[in-house]
């Protein structure tokens, strides 16, 4: 049986360590707070102080930032980036290289296709085709 857990240097030569997330074995961060409920795909990172919510699915090269909430039964598709401090709604669906900028909302149900950009800061909430509403 191997270890449990990784230990990554980041650009400023401070270590990091993971932990495989029991749920799919992603890589979550000391400090972050994933639901077991949640599914964290091999190759997804969540960084500190991120707050993943149950039946979330954090699929392979998601990249959750510190500070980023991400609510229940949420999507995040492969490649999708969540910004530092961004909240990402209950039942809402981030598409693949998908890019949600830091402080940005996305209200509750709303589906955010691919290779879309959410600028920081922006708050965003579309109907069930993903049709961008007035916020």
């Amino acid at each position: 049986m191997g270890k449990n857990y990784i230990d990554i240097e980041d650009d400023q030569g401070a270590t990091l360590r993971y932990r495989k997330h029991v749920n799919g074995r992603g890589l979550v961060a000391h400090g972050a707070k994933v639901n077991p409920k949640a599914f964290v795909e091999v190759g997804a990172y969540i960084e500190p102080g991120a707050h993943v919510a149950a039946g979330a699915r954090i699929a392979r090269g998601a990249w959750i930032e510190p500070d980023a909430v991400i609510g229940e039964n949420a999507r995040i598709d492969a490649h999708a980036h969540i910004g530092p401090g961004a909240a990402v709604g209950d039942n809402a669906w981030i598409g693949v290289r998908t890019e949600i900028g830091a402080g940005a909302r996305v209200a509750r149900g709303t589906r955010i296709g691919h290779d879309e950009i959410v600028a920081p800061g922006l708050t965003v909430i579309t109907d069930q085709k993903g049709l961008w509403l007035a916020a």
